[in-house]
């Protein structure tokens, strides 16, 4: 516990040092910490049920991407984690699902599970996932997305609104991009100059400002039927986030819980995860209460 306070302070030390002595370098090192994840160890039971599936992989920028695909249906689902996380996330999701009706896909996001690489940002998945769409699955019938899974999958429809895809499902989405600089700043104690020397090099690599990647912009990019599940005690991707992303997706549907937190591991959020990809219509608000 006292390592992982004293390396975020030792970084923040660094980063500010330099943003004095060598600015490029403090830029450079700072952005590439903010978009560094951390890889979970995969356990042996969860390396079990992954290699249950169909294991494939894909070339992304380099990288060799890990898919997995389970079943042989005639309707495809892929899952998408959040940050940190990986495949193994879904797998009451994936059992819930026949796979002579379906087949299920999921990925392990560049620097996270089974792919390689240690970086990880919101254009970059969005890249991957387009890219596992065009050349590796084709047409799906839903996408289910976790955290920054939902951010990555909406910044891809606001790139191609035409992507293949019949419904969407986004679980404790996040909001704005500039609120993850505002944690960062924090965390590692940054200071102002070290913050917008990050955020210049943000915008040099990706082309756009941080404040342009927003998922309830984004969300009105998408013209298919979603489903929206947020916990009204988020307190890593606030409820209120759900509820903008809701209004502006015309056919999309808040379910609305309370208790479950970010995660939202729930038998009650399976079951409405896969009602929703069985059913034809619904309702646009609803609230389920664990």
């Amino acid at each position: 516990m006292l390592m992982k306070k004293i390396i975020p302070t030792l970084a923040g030390i660094y980063i500010n040092l330099m943003a004095y002595i060598l600015p490029s370098i403090a830029a450079r090192h700072g952005f590439k910490l903010f978009c560094r994840p951390f890889r979970t160890p995969l356990k042996d039971y969860q390396k079990q049920f992954l290699h249950s599936a169909d294991m494939f992989t894909f070339e992304h920028d380099g990288l060799s991407i890990q898919g997995y695909r389970w079943g042989n249906g005639a309707k495809k689902v892929l899952f998408l984690h959040g940050w940190e996380s990986h495949t193994f996330r879904w797998k009451a999701y994936i059992e819930s699902f026949s796979k002579d009706e379906y087949t299920v896909y999921a990925m392990d996001a560049p620097g996270h599970g089974l792919s390689e690489g240690n970086f990880l940002s919101v254009p970059y998945y969005s890249a991957a996932i387009q890219q596992l769409l065009g050349s590796m699955i084709g047409a799906v019938h839903t996408i289910v997305c976790h955290s920054v899974g939902s951010f990555a999958m909406l910044h891809a429809f606001h790139q191609q609104q035409t992507l293949p895809v019949s419904k969407l499902i986004l679980m404790a989405p996040p909001g704005e991009a500039s609120d993850f600089i505002e944690f960062y700043k924090q965390t590692l104690k940054l200071s102002d100059k070290s913050v917008a020397l990050i955020l210049a090099h943000f915008t040099k690599v990706f082309g756009n400002p941080i404040t342009h990647y927003s998922t309830s912009k984004f969300a009105s990019d998408v013209t298919i039927q979603g489903l929206i599940i947020h916990d009204t005690e988020d307190k890593e991707t606030p409820y209120h986030y759900g509820v903008a992303i809701h209004n502006n997706w015309p056919l999309s549907k808040l379910v609305t819980t309370s208790g479950l937190g970010h995660n939202l591991k729930s038998k009650s959020v399976i079951a409405e995860v896969v009602n929703f990809v069985h059913e034809n219509n619904f309702e646009t608000v609803m609230e389920i209460k664990d």
